[in-house]
Order: structure tokens, then C-alpha cells, then sequence
């Protein structure tokens, strides 16, 4: 924002010569980087440096929604909906994408246009007190990276399953010795025990780690070499490659639809899905987690939306690319949640009949006993109870007679509660899809491990790239770096093939890489809105589209979109102080989920990862602060490499996915050329996907 007092503003697109004569004349020093209210935009010069372009606006589109579609749409947002309220949930995630979503992606789409650098460049030429941004962006990619290689690892595990005739989670094993059923198994579901005792071997609890599971291990190993592979040789792919990535999805998605709207019981799930429970709009958690999963569903917070928009042309119309993505994105979440309700009707209404069989079985045993006084049934045969009667005679009982029933295992059987049972967290994807997709398993994992594997490169390129940008000594061994890179993830990614690894997955999932991507994109609002200037930002979107965006956007970005983020920051923060985080366990002996409380080991990690991730933005605005201080008190040598910058020339050199002479998939880091003779190091693209 200019400020009062300041010298003129410049302009992010144009400086015109008279302007940089006033600024740098003979004996007047230059403008003081990261002075209050002001930015060193104004030092770019007239004319942005040669940048690449997309070969075709329809591969851009594509690209970037198949940047922001990974598994987050399939996976993470059909659970959070089915936790949260269905309809409710719905309704509070459409209201975040208007408020936060849509504003903040259409900033750094613009943002990545106007300035044509990449996600530190742009917060350092804003401030360099802000380098820490692009830096805490970093720390979080590499939290993400860590346990959504575990979900690959997953998909792997099933996919190698799915071969197999019958499929193992068809039906339930019978107890050894014995043609009975396994009863864990039997009080569940078949693809319920398969995922908690086949895939996952889950313990009680987070704090009983029971050691590696050899195959998941083994599964993580084959997935880090996958990222290893595809992050050294890359792919020399054509347009046809990102078509193929962005659509194929869909066409998966949509089979998936045709097929769970044909089973008993999907109308059912889809009525529970699009019926609205207000009450859970009061629960701060549940807030925390749509704001975060609007982050995550667009990318914002991770970069690669700025470079990807970088690569424009300065006409392009990016307020229409973010309404556009932002609805795609928003379907296809919708899509991936109808499949997953429909599914959980199906298999609701199977476990409720299985409910009205044992309950009728109980009840003809206690009228033939006359265990309960007063215990009467005028419907005749109890075998034609459907669940319907069932519920209905239940709910016409007194209540003192179902107080007595109780005591005795009986209990109403309907399908809202019985769709709550077994599935909650991070395996509802894996159970309700395995659920009916028994004709096509292959085609619904490979589908799976696409979006994984597509998503999990690009979260690895949003680590490796800045990196290499900012220290010269990693950019010469990028191979050697990418591979301790990959070797170091699969390391610590084994506490996540523990037999609590699924609980680790959850904490991070919750805590680790959320609530630190909340304040990077707030930050990263506050950088734009009130350093650069709302008003000044939109004039520069005025210059490159040649009409001015809706006045909406400044009150937006100064006060509705950085509100919401403070106050759900400041909910947390409280949340995590006040309350007790806990976790979804699977108890083995009941055959369900409970809620535990994290143990106090597990909560100092968690803590001290959120402290980790957003150290770097107050780290290095002190440290620019220290710098500044002793520049004007003579400087001091030793300090100017703390803060690296990539060589100008090199940075020149760099090509992207949007040179059309090497055209990319959308998904993965490509590598353009062979490495050539004489030692030069080969140029590689350095973008990715998230989510």
C-alpha cells in the first residue's frame, strides 16, 4: 500500500524512464529495500526478463486443474463431508471458496502473471522481509510430502490385492480351526476388517507403535523409488500426456457415479449427504478444516499456482481462470462425494437389515421367555419386519419398555447411524469405494495411484525447487540432492508404516501442514493487501487485462479473506491450548471407531512441527531486519549470503513446462533435454501439483 510520507509508488508493470531517474539519480542512494509501506517491485526493471508461454490456453486450463484435482477431491474431502455434517458441510465449504478460496487463488494468479517469478521471488520483490513466505511454503510441502506418500504406498498395497480372484475383502475369513466367521469381521464389514487388520495391521492406539509392517514398508519403499525416478529422468511427455492426466479422472469418476446410483440403498446416502445439519457450524474444528481443505483443493499456500500463471502471457484473462478452476475443482469434489454417499447408502442399508435380523432374533427369544412384562407385537411374524416397520414400531414404544430393551442389545436400527459406523477418517475412500467397486478395482486404484503420484511430485518439486534456486552448490548435484531428498523422505516416512502409522497420518493431516498453510496464505494476503496495496494491485490487474476487477476483491484481501484466516488461527491456537486434541482408534474388540486423547509425547510433536513450519517467516524478518540495521550502520559482508539469491543468468536459462517446444503433462517435473557433454548440468522444469 503507499503510504504517506514515502517516496511516489511504482507500479509493478511499468516504470517509466523518468520514474527511474527520480529513484536512482547521481549521488542518491537507492530505495531502501523493505521500508514500511513500501516494496522493491519498484526496482524491476521496464521490461519483464523472457519467460516461455503455454502453447495453447486449453493445456494451461488443464494443467492447472490438474494441478489442483489429486486426491484431496477423492480422498480427503468426501471424509471431511461425511464427518462434518454432509450437507452442512457442503454449504460452509461453498461459503469459505467465496470468502477465502476464490479471492486468494485469484491473487496468486495474478500475482505469478504481473510479476513472472516464481513463489519466493514474488514475496521477496514485494518485501524481502517476506522471504520467509516462500521458505515456510517449503517446510510445508515437505510435512505434506511425508505422509501422502504413505497414501500411494496404500494404493499400491490394493492395487497389487486387486488382482487376486476372489477379492480378499469380498467376504470375511472364517476364524482358523473353525467355519465360523471372524467376528471383528462379522460386526463390521468385509472391506472394513480388511483395511484395519489386512492393510493396516492397526494398533489400539498411537502410543502401542507394534513395530513395521513389512509390506506397507515395502509399498513406501516402491513409492519413494517411483518420485525418485520420475524426479531424476523425468518425462519427455506431449500435449496428448496432460489431456490424458486431466481427463482420465473423470471418466473414472463418472463410471464410478453410474455404477453406486444403480445400487439399493445409494438414494439413501445421497438424501444424508445433501441434508444440512446447521448445528455443526458451531463447532470451530469444523471450520478449521473446510477454510483448510478450500487451501489444499486449490493449492494456495504452495507456489505452484504462481509459477504455473508465470509462464502467461500478459493479457490473459486469469480472473476467469480462477473462476473457472475454482468451479471444476468444486465439481469435481461434489462428484467424488456422490460416488462415496452413494456407495455408503448401499452399504448402510445392508448393515441395517443385518441390525433388524439380530434385534428380531433377540426379540422372539425374549417373548418366548417372557423376559420383559408387557412386551407385546401385534405385526405378526417378526421374519417380515423390514427396516422400515422395524423403525417405526420401535419409535411407537414407551420409553420405560426401551430402556428395558437396551439392556438387552436392542436397539433401533436406521440408516443415518449406521452409515456413521466403522468408516470415519482417513480409510473412508478405501472402504466405501472397495465397498461395490469389485468389477473394477484395477481401473479405480490405478485411477488412485495417478492422482497420488501426480500430486506427490509436485509437492516434491515445491521442496526441491527453491532450494536449488536459492543455493548454487544443490542446483550442480541435482541428482545427488533428489536422491537423498527421496532417500531421507522414505526414512522418515516409516513411522507411518507402523502399526499406528495411520494415527500419524491423521495428526499430520490435521495439524502439522494445516495450520501452517493457513498462515502462509495469510501472510501471503497481508503481503499483497496492505505492504503492496490492494488498490495498487488491482490498478497493475487493470494495466495487464485493461478493465479493472470488481472493487470487491480490495475489501476482500484487506479485511473479509485475512479476518477469516486470523480468526481461524486464533480459534486453533486456542482450541489446541484449551482442549485436547484427540484421534480416531479403531477398538479392535468392539469393531469400531472411539475417540482417544493424544498423549503428551504426541502433542509436543505435534506442536513443535506447527513451530517448524512457520519459523521461517518471523526467522527471516528478523534476520532482513538485522541486515537493514547493520547495512546502516556499515554493513557487515558476512551476513549477505544469508538470504541467497539463484544467478540471474541461470535463472534466465531455466525452462518451464509452458516452453511449447518441451510441452508438459500438468503433473510432473519434466526434463527437457539429456544432459549434455562437457559436465554441464541438464535443465529440468520445476513445477509440480499438489493437493
Amino acid at each position: 500500500m503507499c503510504s504517506r510520507g514515502h517516496e511516489p509508488c511504482v507500479s509493478v508493470l511499468h516504470v517509466s524512464a523518468m520514474e527511474k531517474s527520480q529513484e536512482k539519480s547521481p549521488g542518491k542512494p537507492d530505495l531502501e529495500l523493505g521500508s514500511p509501506g513500501e516494496s522493491s517491485l519498484g526496482l524491476l526493471p521496464t521490461e519483464p526478463p523472457a519467460r516461455p508461454a503455454w502453447s495453447s490456453k486449453a493445456q494451461y486450463i488443464l494443467a492447472q486443474v490438474g494441478f489442483s484435482v489429486g486426491l484431496g477431491n477423492v480422498w480427503r474431502f468426501p471424509y471431511l463431508c461425511h464427518q462434518n455434517g454432509g450437507g452442512a458441510f457442503l454449504l460452509l465449504y461453498l461459503l469459505l471458496l467465496f470468502v477465502i478460496g476464490i479471492p486468494l487463488f485469484f491473487l496468486e494468479l495474478a500475482a505469478g502473471q504481473s510479476i513472472r517469478q516464481g513463489s519466493i521471488g514474488v514475496w521477496k520483490h514485494i518485501s524481502p522481509r517476506l522471504a520467509g513466505i516462500g521458505f515456510a511454503s517449503c517446510v510445508v510441502c515437505s510435512f505434506v510430502a511425508l505422509y501422502y506418500n504413505v497414501i500411494i504406498a496404500w494404493s499400491l498395497f490394493y492395487l497389487g490385492h486387486s488382482f487376486q480372484y476372489p477379492l480378499p475383502w469380498e467376504s470375511c475369513p472364517d476364524v482358523p480351526n473353525s467355519t465360523q466367521m471372524e467376528p471383528e469381521c462379522a460386526r463390521s464389514s468385509p472391506t472394513t476388517y480388511f483395511w484395519y487388520r489386512e492393510a493396516l495391521d492397526v494398533s489400539d492406539s498411537i502410543s502401542d507403535g507394534g513395530g513395521l509392517d513389512l509390506t506397507l514398508t515395502g509399498c513406501l519403499l516402491g513409492a519413494w523409488s517411483l518420485v525418485c525416478v520420475a524426479m531424476i529422468r523425468g518425462i519427455k511427455s506431449s500435449g496428448k500426456v496432460l489431456y490424458f492426466s486431466s481427463l482420465f479422472p473423470y471418466v473414472v469418476l463418472l463410471c464410478f457415479l453410474i455404477r453406486g446410483l444403480l445400487l439399493d440403498g445409494a438414494a439413501d446416502g445421497i438424501r444424508v449427504m445433501f441434508t444440512p445439519k446447521l448445528s455443526i457450524w458451531g463447532d470451530v474444528q469444523v471450520w478449521r478444516q473446510a477454510a483448510t481443505q478450500v487451501f489444499f483443493a486449490l493449492g494456495l499456500g504452495f507456489g505452484s499456482i504462481i509459477a504455473y500463471s508465470s509462464y502467461n502471457p500478459r493479457g490473459n484473462d486469469c480472473h476467469c481462470d480462477a473462476l473457472l478452476v475454482a468451479a471444476i475443482n468444486f465439481l469435481t469434489s461434489v462428484l467424488a462425494t456422490l460416488v462415496v454417499f452413494a456407495v455408503l447408502g448401499f452399504r448402510a442399508n445392508i448393515l441395517t437389515q443385518t441390525c433388524v435380523v439380530r434385534n428380531t432374533e433377540q426379540l422372539s427369544w425374549l417373548l418366548g421367555n417372557k423376559s420383559i412384562p408387557g412386551l407385546e407385537l401385534s405385526l405378526g411374524n417378526l421374519s417380515e419386519f423390514s427396516p422400515s416397520t422395524y423403525s417405526t414400531w420401535y419409535q411407537g414404544i414407551p420409553a420405560g419398555l426401551g430402556m428395558k430393551l437396551k439392556e438387552y442389545g436392542i436397539n433401533e436400527c436406521r440408516v443415518e447411524e449406521e452409515m456413521n459406523k466403522g468408516v470415519e477418517g482417513t480409510g473412508l475412500a478405501f472402504i466405501a469405494f472397495t465397498e461395490t467397486m469389485t468389477l473394477f478395482p484395477v481401473l479405480f486404484f490405478f485411477m488412485l495411484l495417478n492422482l497420488g503420484l501426480s500430486t506427490m511430485l509436485g509437492n516434491m518439486q515445491g521442496i526441491l525447487t527453491p532450494l536449488m534456486d536459492n543455493f548454487a552448490p544443490l542446483r550442480r548435484r541435482r541428482t545427488l540432492f533428489t536422491v537423498l531428498s527421496c532417500t531421507l523422505g522414505f526414512l522418515l516416512g516409516l513411522v507411518f508404516v507402523q502399526h499406528s502409522g495411520s494415527y500419524f497420518v491423521a495428526m499430520f493431516d490435521d495439524y502439522s501442514a494445516t495450520l501452517p498453510l493457513v498462515a502462509v496464505v495469510a501472510c501471503e494476503a497481508v503481503a499483497v493487501a496492505w505492504v503492496y496495496g490492494a488498490e495498487r494491485f488491482l490498478s497493475d490487474i487493470e494495466d495487464m487485462l485493461g478493465w479493472r476487477p470488481w472493487k470487491l476483491y480490495s475489501y476482500m484481501w484487506r479485511y473479509g479473506s485475512v479476518l477469516a484466516m486470523l480468526c481461524l488461527l486464533l480459534a486453533s491456537l486456542v482450541n489446541l491450548c484449551l482442549g485436547h486434541p484427540t484421534y480416531q482408534a479403531w477398538d479392535r474388540a468392539e469393531a469400531a471407531k472411539t475417540k482417544l486423547p493424544y498423549p503428551p509425547w504426541a502433542m509436543a510433536t505435534l506442536v513443535s512441527l506447527i513451530v517448524v513450519a512457520v519459523l521461517p517467516i518471523p526467522a527471516l524478518y528478523l534476520c532482513q531486519l538485522l541486515r537493514e540495521w547493520l547495512a546502516r550502520r556499515g554493513g557487515c559482508p558476512s551476513l549477505e549470503g544469508m538470504l541467497p539469491v539463484a544467478d540471474k543468468e541461470e535463472e534466465e536459462e531455466e525452462e518451464s513446462p509452458a516452453d511449447p517446444e518441451h510441452p508438459a503433462n500438468g503433473y510432473l517435473p519434466v526434463q527437457t533435454e539429456d544432459p549434455p557433454e562437457g559436465g554441464e548440468e541438464a535443465r529440468a522444469t520445476l513445477l509440480g501439483g499438489s493437493n
